[in-house]
Formats: structure tokens, sequence, C-alpha cells
């Protein structure tokens, strides 16, 4: 019996004439209230006795859960709400020492969720900022802090100390984003340089449909408080102040250095790895690494900070071991260590610090100190330590794709090594053949790993990703990397070249493996949207058969099976409205057919992406379902007949419109002939649907006023009414939210 009590917190001891109970340090037992049930969920240690030692990772899952749970809540918790959250941690904690030996971890796991929760909370507040409220066109003055390029392949700036024409500063924006288009992006102006530029600005757009991307929570994030282009010079106001901005202006240099070195797209790959600097990578060469699954590669994340770490880390531990009076006294391990440790750190300042290559930081610096501090380096702990530093830092990555598919990748091969250590002797891998194994290994459990979430969040399966991964990732690890640490060290001397040339190859060879295997039939598979709580349950369930030890973990498998299994089976919804009421789609026969060919084309393309489907706009507003009619367009589903109308021009058709058609869709403020047909789901809102009874009086009328406060639209015909989901639905004022929504919802 003393077995069973060990390390559980339950001893059983028994004299010559009585049998005695403990659990921990708890009060005698009494038949009923508080004590009695403590010592009931006690019994659930035994349980879990074989987690012992296994339940740490199990924290970083509850402070996620509690981040999700945040972002998750229709409304925005009050200061008593957060007070409230603040105390359960606080008794969860104290609850969780008193009874450590026993039921303690449920109390740790209830303290990282209401960590979570307040983590989330205290990063939404912090970066309130002003955001723009109206379309502005004007003179727009700032200085140059980013250079990147836009999806539609334009150079684009990020500049903050911005200044808008007869704007206050308490009004403008802290920081904006502008694509140069036609011959103002023809030479991108100098990090850290004063420009002053004409052009268009306007608040980051809501999510194009309920439940979509919502652009205006990422750029929120990003403290961007107007987004928009511009066609005009850029005008050089001010040199850059060498004094500041000193790390992105030695980004551009070496940047500069390296595409002057090796010329083209190759050139323009290198930059994006070595620097960050996307700015000279053209959209062809992007789009053929996605299609081909290796587009990983582009951002500095895990994988390029652990490569080169580990080359760093490898070579001057070799080193180290040349000198034997350091070889036999000193811990060169633990040496080689902390400077790889810092050579990722210089990686992580000269790439600008952007939340992938810090995520891949904090990983490699977690398994680096497990080294120098004589731990196990790569185990589920380290990346459970990695995973909880990230998300008290910047909480809102665990909704991004980055952050999903990166520990889903570390942690499933983290788990399918330690499954391989346990192999039986006569199963072993020769040793010949181990490292063409290990890449093997390591791209068929990463790609497994991460397809629910690239297929979730870029609509698309690369069928023949394993193949571009095995042709090209060892070449990253092997040539591009070291290649590019030993460049550095002989570039000062004037011995590159040769190197130089060898990385040239390696590039080329990626750019042609992507390019070759994107142009193989069926390299794309298209995938429709699930819904969120379909992502969710797949990925607790592939937690669950990663951590819990024991038989038990395969339980895991059947709801991990069954989501996967029903991911293509929720419908997509039949009519979906812009947020401006510009654009109209609705689905008919399993494709969605555009009112207009051109206009709102970003939200054309996230609808058709979100169906599976690779039309663009044009041949999406070809199809036959929408009619001309007058001056607008209308279409018929299930007996619901829609009239929808974008230019001034619809406007005086739109009254004999909304006589002779159910739904009337405008772009522009409705007549006010027409205000008592109109339907204003202002916030806030108490339920994620409403449903609109049809009416033979008038039709049900959403305009542009009435949009811009719902939201995006999603409507499901019914009988003698229309159910109505909103993008803005049940999402109160959250610090994210547009500034003429918040004011809506405190009305």
């Amino acid at each position: 019996m003393s077995g069973l009590g060990s390390g559980t917190g339950l001893r059983i001891t028994r004299g010559a004439d009585k049998a005695v109970t403990d659990l921990g340090d708890i009060a005698p037992p009494q038949r009923w209230g508080p004590w009695a049930v403590a010592r009931a969920l006690g019994g659930l240690s035994v349980g879990w006795a074989g987690q012992r030692g296994a339940l740490m990772p199990w924290s970083a899952v509850m402070l996620g859960l509690g981040v999700a749970l945040y972002f998750a809540l229709p409304w925005e918790p009050s200061r008593a709400g957060f007070a409230a959250t603040a105390l359960v941690m606080i008794l969860a904690v104290a609850s969780a020492i008193r009874w450590r030996a026993g039921i303690g971890p449920l109390f740790v796991g209830v303290a990282m969720m209401a960590l979570g929760v307040l983590a989330a909370g205290y990063r939404s507040h912090s970066l309130a900022q002003p955001v723009l409220t109206f379309r502005y066109y004007g003179p727009i003055e700032g200085r140059v802090v980013g250079i990147d390029r836009s999806s539609t392949d334009a150079v684009r700036l990020t500049l903050d100390q911005v200044r808008l024409d007869d704007l206050p500063p308490a009004r403008t924006p802290h920081r904006v984003r502008v694509s140069l288009h036609g011959d103002a992006g023809a030479k991108a102006p100098p990090p850290g340089a004063v420009i002053m530029l004409t052009g268009h600005l306007s608040a980051p757009a809501g999510a194009a449909e309920p439940g979509g991307f919502d652009f205006q929570h990422y750029a929120y994030f990003l403290s961007l408080g107007g987004v928009g282009y511009t066609r005009s010079p850029v005008v050089l106001l001010a040199r850059p102040d060498p004094t500041e901005g000193r790390l992105f202006a030695l980004r551009m240099r070496i940047s500069a250095e390296i595409q002057m070195r090796i010329a083209g797209q190759p050139g323009a790959f290198a930059a994006a790895v070595l620097t960050g600097d996307r700015s000279g990578l053209e959209a062809g060469p992007t789009q053929a690494m996605r299609d081909a699954n290796i587009a990983h590669l582009l951002a500095i994340s895990g994988l390029h900070m652990g490569l080169l770490t580990g080359f760093v880390y490898a070579a001057l531990r070799f080193l180290l071991a040349l000198i034997p009076v350091l070889a036999l006294r000193y811990p060169i391990r633990k040496w080689a260590a902390l400077g790889a440790l810092c050579v990722g750190a210089f990686y992580l300042a000269l790439s600008g610090g952007n939340v992938a290559t810090e995520r891949a930081f904090i990983q490699v610096a977690v398994m680096f100190a497990a080294v120098m501090l004589d731990r196990r380096a790569i185990t589920m702990r380290s990346v459970a330590m990695a995973a909880i530093v990230v998300l008290l830092n910047r909480p809102e990555t665990l909704l991004s794709p980055g952050f999903q598919m990166s520990f889903a990748a570390t942690a499933a091969l983290v788990g399918a090594f330690a499954a391989l250590r346990g192999w039986p002797t006569g199963m072993a891998v020769p040793s010949w053949a181990k490292g063409a194994f290990a890449v093997v290994v390591s791209s068929v459990v990463a790609g497994a790993a991460t397809a629910p979430f690239a297929a979730a969040h870029f609509n698309q399966i690369a069928a023949y990703g394993l193949i571009a991964n095995l042709l090209s990732v060892p070449v990253m690890g092997s040539i591009i990397m070291p290649g590019a640490v030993i460049a550095a060290l002989l570039t000062p001397i004037g011995l590159a070249a040769p190197v130089w040339a060898v990385l040239e190859w390696g590039l080329i060879w990626i750019l042609a493996v992507a390019e070759v295997i994107a142009a193989w039939p069926g390299a794309v598979r298209p995938v429709q949207t699930p819904p969120v709580w379909m992502l969710g349950a797949v990925t607790l369930a592939a937690i669950w058969v990663l951590l819990w030890q024991g038989p038990l973990r395969w339980l895991g498998v059947l709801p991990l099976a069954m989501a996967l299994g029903l991911w293509n089976s929720a419908a997509r919804p039949a009519i979906l409205i812009a947020d401006t009421g510009g654009l109209v789609g609705v689905m008919a026969d399993g494709a969605r057919a555009l009112s207009r060919a051109r206009g709102d084309g970003f939200v054309a393309g996230v609808w058709l992406e979100n169906d599976g489907d690779r039309a663009d706009q044009a041949a999406a507003a070809a199809r036959p379902l929408w009619q001309a009619e007058g001056e607008g367009m209308a279409a018929q589903i299930d007996g619901l007949r829609l009239w929808h109308g974008s230019g001034q021009r619809a406007l005086a058709q739109a009254q004999s419109a909304c006589a002779n058609y159910d739904i009337v869709i405008l772009g522009q403020p409705a007549p006010a002939a027409l205000t008592h047909a109109r339907v204003e789901l202002a916030p806030p809102y108490h339920a994620g649907q409403a449903l609109l009874p049809l009416s033979d009086a008038h039709c049900l009328l959403f305009d542009g006023p009435s949009l811009a406060l719902s939201g995006a639209l999603a409507l499901t015909p019914a009988e003698g009414a229309v159910i109505v989901t909103s993008a803005a639905m049940g999402q109160g004022a959250r610090p994210w939210s547009p500034p003429t929504r918040q004011g809506a919802r405190a009305q």
C-alpha cells in the first residue's frame, strides 16, 4: 500500500488495531461539508498518479484556454470582472499550496486559466490608441519604421510619428501603413527617413464575414490606426537620424548587401531569410512556395532560429574542444550554449523582433537555458515554458497561424522522437541512415501536425508538401544557414565570395523546387473554412493524445478523427453581405456568385477562399445567378428575392426595388422615404443571430450606415423570415472595435 501513496498525497498506514487514512494536512473528515467534498476530490489524485512529473505542460494549455476565453467573450469585462478574476486566481493559488499533494494541480489549472484572461485583458487595454473614424485623403507625414510588400505586390511602408492635415494629435493614429502604387513604389525611401506623401487612409476593416478573419483585431495589436495607399510621389523631408533606429537601418543595409552579392529573386529570398526584409521578394515566388508548402522557409521562425543557433552551438563546442585546457577543466558545453544564445538574440534584434522570430527565440532560449542548468534541452516541459512566456508577453499570438503551427509542429516532434526512443533495440535505425530517417520523420510529423491549422487559416492543402520539404529543408539546414554564418565571418576580410556562390546555388534550388512542384497537377487542393469550434476540438484532442500519460491518452483519437471527418460538413452561409454594402455573394449549387466583378476585392477573395473556391472575383461574378435589373443586380435563392445597388444612380431605383424584392442592399445611405424599411442591428447584441420576418408591405433594407454598425452579414433563408448573423454580433465594446461601433454600444 505504501507504493500506492507515493507521490499522490494519499497515505494509508496500518497499525496493530487501527487503519488511518491521511490526505496531506487535511483536517479530520466530516460526514458532510467542504472537507468531505475536498476529500472526495482528493481521491482523483489516485487516478492521475501516473501523471506526476508530466503535469507541467498542462499549465501552458490552461493559460492558453484563459487567453482564448478572453478573446471569445461576447463583451469586454468590466473592472469588477477583472478584479473577480484576479481574486479567483489568488484563491486558486492558495488552494493549490494548501492541497498541493492532492488536488493541487486542479487549482493550478484554474489559476493559470485566470492568469490567461488577465494577461490578455491587460495587453488589450495597454495598446489603446487613436483609430481613424472616417476616410481621410490628404497629406500624410511620418517616419519610416517598416518596409515590406502587400498582397498585391506593392511596396508598403509603416510610419510612426504620424501627422495628418487638420487632425489634432489626440485623434491622430500612432502608426499607419501605406501601400505605394504605380510610380510611387519605384523606389522605397531609406529606413528611418521622415517622408510626406498624399494618400488615402481609413480604419482597418472588420471581419469580411461573421466568424471570419478580423483584420481590425489584427491591426489593433500591430498598433495600426489607419491603412491606405498612395499613387503620388514620396517626398523626403529628413534623412534618417543616426541616433535612432540603428538596428532597422543595419538590417536594411545588410539586406541591400546580400541582394548586391546575390542578384534577382534568390538574393531577395536570402534577404528575407537572413534579415526579415521581404520588400524585394515578388509575389510569384512567394505564391509558389505557399503552393508547395515551403512558405515557412520565408519566415524567420523556429526552423531558422534552431538551425542558426544549433550550428553556432555545434561549431563553438567543436572549437573549444580543440583546446585541451578548456575542454578538460571548464564546462565548454555551457559556454557554447551561451554563445549560441547571444547569436540568437542578435538575430532576433536584427530581424526586427517580429512575433514569429520572438517566439522562435524564446523556444531556443528555453532550450539553451536547460543546457546551462544541466537539464534535458528538448522536452515537452521546455515547449510548455516557451509557450507560457510567449502567451504572457503577447497573448494575441494564440490566435495567429504562426503560433498554432509552430507549437503544433514542435510539440508533435518532441512527442514523436520521445516515442521513438522507446523502440525495441532490434528496430533501431542503422547509424548510417539516422540523418535521412530524422529528416523524413520530422517532415512527416511536422506536416501532419500543422496540416489542420494550415487548411483552416489558408484554405488549402499542399498535396506534395512532403516532397517539397524533403527536397528543400536539408538544403536550408546544411547549406544556407551554416553558409550565412561563415559568410558573415569571412566578408569583412574579403574571402566570402565562394561561400556566397554556394549560397546562391542553394537558394536557386529551393526556388526551383517550389516552382516545379507548385506547377504539378493537383498540387493545391482547396478546403473550406471549418467552424471555429472544430479547430479547437482538433487542438484539444491532439493535446490530450500528446500530454496524457498512459493508455487513456488514446481516448483523444476518437474526437480527433470525428472533428477531422466533419470538417467539410458545415454549410457555408447562403448569402453574404460586405460591411460596406458594396458586394453581395449568394451560394447556389456549391459555388458562390458575386454581384460585382470589381470592388471590395479583398472581401471577395476572403469569401471565395473560405468557400474552398479557387475562382477569382471576375469568374465568380460571371456565374449566371445574378441578372442586371435596372441600375442594380437581382438574384433569387430559395424563394428569397434580392436586389443590390452599389452606385449613386441605384438610389433612384431603391424605392421601386423595395416594393418588388424581399431584400435590398445599398452601398450608400438609403433615401429618407425608405428609412422605415432599414434593418438596424445596432449594438449591443445579446445573441449571435436575429430572426427577421419578411413583410409584404416593404423590403428588408441594408444600407451603408446600418452595415457600418453591424459589420458584415450572413443571411439564411427561413420560412417567411430571414436569419441574420453579423460579424459584430456579440462582440460588445471591445478595445479593438471601431470607435463608431463602440459609441453605438455605449448608448
